[in-house]
């Protein structure tokens, strides 16, 4: 026998229906300014070890991929690789944020950035949506030369020196997301391991994407890192040039910030700084009128 439900059910919230709507409404005008657009999304930080969370982006991803957006993830998975080494009795080492990789670490760095990949894919799939896993050397996408910084040799770190289209867009037109893992190929087909931010960097600027999106474990960009009220909402291409000229940004986010200008400096519209530990902070990035995080523009505010 069916159950009637009635006006006065306790359970019914009209409140709780008409905030789900607004929400719906406030999306729209989002939802057809990016409609068909090329993002770029990079996945890593502590989001990634978090099972509700990790699940939580991805269905950002899927939703954002069945409203009309062509997302493309590149992820890392630093974190999981230093566990993998210690249980191989290997130290992590790092020269300037970068991973020391010699011939071991590169093959534990694939192992562990493989199985990543294919987890992500799962996920995918499990949302409703076509997914393909490659590294950057499938389709010798992504091109490399040894990165030495300060002049150091950190073994097979790669500087990403060129980024082929051609796989990415065969996949997309035919309705997939791209799911990229940070291994790209040198001159004499060597295998180098990259710095995610640098991948998906490299990326974007291949596609010209309309918006390159960092998932990281900060909530975006302080004037004063000490106070939470000096969270830059947006800030244009002039103004990221000169929190790094006055110093403002150091340590882990200089570099962050350095391949935001890059990207601007080289088609991509608008890049965004985001918690990717807070639930579904694409969402709410995309698609609210208030958004969060940080976000730089290509073109000046005023």
């Amino acid at each position: 026998m069916a159950i009637m439900r009635t006006m006065n059910d306790e359970n019914r919230d009209i409140e709780g229906v008409l905030k789900k709507a607004h929400t719906l409404i406030e999306a729209l005008p989002y939802i057809q300014k990016f409609n068909g657009k090329k993002i770029v999304v990079k996945y890593g930080g502590s989001a990634m070890l978090n099972d509700e969370l990790r699940y939580n982006v991805i269905k950002d991803v899927a939703l954002l991929k069945l409203v009309g957006l062509k997302p493309i993830i590149v992820h890392g998975g630093g974190k999981e690789i230093s566990k993998w080494l210690e249980k191989f009795g290997k130290e992590p080492e790092f020269v300037n944020g970068l991973r020391v990789t010699d011939a071991e670490t590169l093959e534990i760095a694939e192992m562990v950035l493989n199985r990543i990949n294919k987890d992500l894919v799962s996920m995918m799939e499990k949302n409703g949506v076509k997914a393909v896993g490659i590294s950057g050397k499938d389709g010798g996408m992504i091109m490399c030369e040894k990165k030495m910084p300060d002049g150091k040799d950190i073994g097979m770190v790669g500087n990403v020196v060129g980024v082929d289209d051609k796989l990415l867009d065969t996949l997309i037109d035919n309705d997939f997301v791209p799911v990229i893992c940070p291994l790209g190929i040198g001159k004499n087909y060597e295998t180098y391991n990259i710095n995610a931010d640098d991948a998906a960097c490299g990326v974007a600027r291949a596609i010209g994407a309309e918006k390159l999106v960092f998932l990281t474990d900060i909530e975006g960009i302080y004037i004063d890192p000490e106070d939470k009220d000096t969270l830059v909402s947006e800030m244009d291409l002039e103004q990221a040039l000169d929190f790094i000229k006055n110093g403002v940004v150091g340590g882990g986010m200089l570099p962050k910030l350095q391949n935001c200008i890059e990207a601007i400096q080289h088609g991509v519209a608008r890049v965004h700084i985001l918690d990717g530990r807070l639930p579904h902070c694409l969402l709410l990035e995309f698609y609210t009128e208030q958004g969060i995080g940080t976000a730089i523009l290509k073109d000046s505010l005023f």
